[in-house]
């Protein structure tokens, strides 16, 4: 503060001085009516013509006024105008933006006199204006696809406005199935090429490949045959089964050069092509790409030595375009000398982890110092993390404290990518919405409060029935102390003991009646209750079994087949509402009812 010389005198002189009368805040509407108008450059983009269409709908939702949006060329300005977009009009009204510095997502709010700026960066730094303006100042949340908050403001108010922010990451994936809906992902800050966001709407991060390409790069059934010192040498044998590439090859380096250009040629829209290993081992083991990896401590050192020559020669071509690879399993360590060229992406992935706890917890140690290593050495590092149990999307999975702790050691770390992997092929997993929307939330600024946002999803999307929820959410996050969750976790957690699913129980229970006279809130608690639903089916004769030894009543129907066709009823949904509708229960994809065949049967007493 020693630099602030700003004395109440310069304060007043300045005011004096203020061609713009300073106002505490503009109001956009008074008791449903407006005389403002969103304005929008006569060669605005499609994205800034969509930022303003959102804008005018959801300030009528909002206020119950129209908001007319008109196409502004050179003439005369209404005096009360929000524009929306860069432009000629923007700069000539709001000349102290530098419009020109701005990233393709930086966003910024401004007020002047009677007028507000929504703009940004192009393509989508408008749109995240827009969204972020509404989030902040009218409150509006956009839980679901299927589920918002619009809360009724006649008289809508905002403050003095000069704010300019761009987001934590680069790349925001919270890759759950409930995110891929696009008009969703653009409101919440996702630019994830799973949403298929369409160019007007901003478009996304364009993948070509996007991950394991090394055999779809090169074909074992078309190259083998001639070339198997192209492919792994694994225990003295050149093999293509459940195996890699031979990295150190000359001849496999030319040949995967063309196939690369090829791909981007085929895909003028890729920024980012995928030069990565297979979903398995089987790493080279010949001299040459021994020698690699010995001298960079493990084998990341033949795949970045590789990476590296594919990304230095595509550059003169293609310098808009990065090649991104793995450190994935065997290849996680980080190098001890090689960098990673400036057009090079290194994804992590936290596949190994206990994601009980946070990513720097003393029992994922190895984890974090490996994204420390790479950190220090990658100047495009992200992040593959998991945040379901891909065995079981149902089961309950009790890592929801976890997503901020993680997403901020990321940031600190300097990750500019994050794939926050979720079930991706259903709804209906296991709270699924709330880790969707926070994760999104966490991914635009990882600095908020994970428990505040935590509660106010509970409380938005569940109403009255918050409250037991978030209580089931602590039960098993205790009830999972010590537990090394990992993303492919069995049914015999501690936390899916009887005593601790008895008491979830009752807290579904308590859910469902709050809301009980609330069809909507009632259907989405019930597809939360299936979790422990899920859980009581997998574990039947062992709980039943605990529930004797500890002398407890049997909180469900006594017949498990009764029990399972009730939840499949539950599961299977309501016509017409794809939300409340489970396909899989899992990543190999076994559908509700290929489940519950196994308890068509009760199972016989025990003495």
């Amino acid at each position: 503060m020693k630099n602030c010389r700003f004395t109440l005198f310069g304060w007043v002189l300045a005011l004096l001085m203020s061609p713009i009368p300073v106002r505490a805040a503009l109001t956009l509407a008074d008791h449903g009516r407006t005389a403002y108008v969103i304005l929008i450059d006569s060669q605005a983009e499609a994205a800034e013509k969509a930022a303003a269409r959102d804008l005018a709908l959801h300030l009528e939702k909002i206020t119950g006024a129209v908001f007319p949006i008109r196409e502004q060329g050179q003439g005369q300005v209404p005096g009360q105008a929000i524009l929306v977009g860069q432009g000629a009009l923007a700069r000539s009204l709001f000349g102290q933006v530098d419009f020109a510095s701005l990233d393709g997502e930086e966003l910024v709010m401004r007020t002047r006199g009677d007028r507000l700026l929504l703009a940004g960066g192009r393509p989508r730094g408008t749109l995240y204006a827009v969204s972020r303006f509404l989030q902040d100042y009218g409150r509006v949340r956009w839980w679901t696809p299927w589920a918002s908050r619009i809360p009724a403001q006649t008289t809508l108010k905002v403050p003095s406005l000069k704010r300019r922010e761009k987001p934590a990451f680069e790349a925001r994936d919270p890759y759950w199935y409930t995110a891929f809906q696009r008009e969703w992902a653009v409101r919440n800050f996702s630019n994830s090429q799973s949403a298929g966001i369409p160019p007007e709407l901003g478009d996304s991060i364009r993948y070509r490949g996007f991950v394991h390409t090394f055999y779809p790069l090169v074909p074992p059934a078309e190259h083998f045959e001639a070339h198997p010192e192209w492919f792994s040498q694994v225990k003295g044998r050149r093999t293509n089964d459940q195996a890699q590439l031979c990295l150190s090859n000359r001849k496999l380096r030319e040949f995967m050069l063309i196939r690369v250009q090829t791909w981007l040629l085929e895909s003028p829209e890729a920024r980012i092509l995928s030069v990565s290993q297979n979903d398995w081992r089987g790493g080279c083991e010949c001299p040459e790409c021994k020698r690699l990896d010995d001298a960079q401590g493990g084998p990341a050192g033949s795949l970045l030595d590789f990476v590296n020559e594919i990304a230095d020669r595509i550059a003169p071509d293609f310098p808009h375009v990065a090649i991104d690879t793995l450190a994935y399993q065997y290849t996680r360590q980080p190098v001890k000398t090689v960098r990673p060229r400036p057009n090079v992406i290194v994804r992590l992935c936290s596949i190994e982890c206990n994601f009980r706890e946070p990513l720097d917890h003393p029992s994922n140690a190895r984890f974090a110092a490996d994204i420390k290593g790479w950190s220090k050495v990658c100047d495009r590092l992200y992040l593959w993390d998991y945040t379901t149990d891909f065995s079981h999307y149902l089961q309950p999975h009790p890592n929801w404290f976890v997503l901020g702790p993680n997403l901020r050691f990321f940031h600190r770390h300097h990750v500019r990518g994050v794939f926050e992997q979720g079930a991706y092929q259903s709804h209906g997993a296991e709270m699924a919405e709330l880790r969707a929307w926070v994760l999104a939330q966490l991914l635009w600024n990882p600095h908020q409060d994970d428990q505040a946002l935590i509660r106010e999803f509970l409380e938005g999307y569940y109403g009255a029935a918050a409250r037991p929820i978030g209580e089931y959410l602590r039960l098993m996050h205790k009830a999972a102390t010590g537990f090394y969750l990992g993303c492919f976790t069995g049914n015999d957690a501690p936390f899916l003991r009887f005593q601790h699913l008895a008491a979830a129980e009752q807290l579904w229970r308590r859910a469902e009646a709050a809301v009980a006279g609330d069809a909507e809130l009632l259907q989405r608690v019930r597809v939360g209750h299936l979790a422990p639903g899920y859980a009581w089916l997998s574990r039947w004769v062992p709980l039943q079994k605990e529930c004797a030894a500890q002398g407890a009543a049997w909180p469900l129907p006594a017949s498990r087949k009764e029990f399972a066709a009730q939840w499949l009823a539950t599961a299977r949904g309501v016509p017409g509402q794809p939300w409340t509708q489970v396909k899989l229960v899992n990543e190999a994809g076994l559908t509700p009812e290929q489940f519950v065949e196994r308890f068509a049967v009760d199972p016989v007493a025990q003495p």
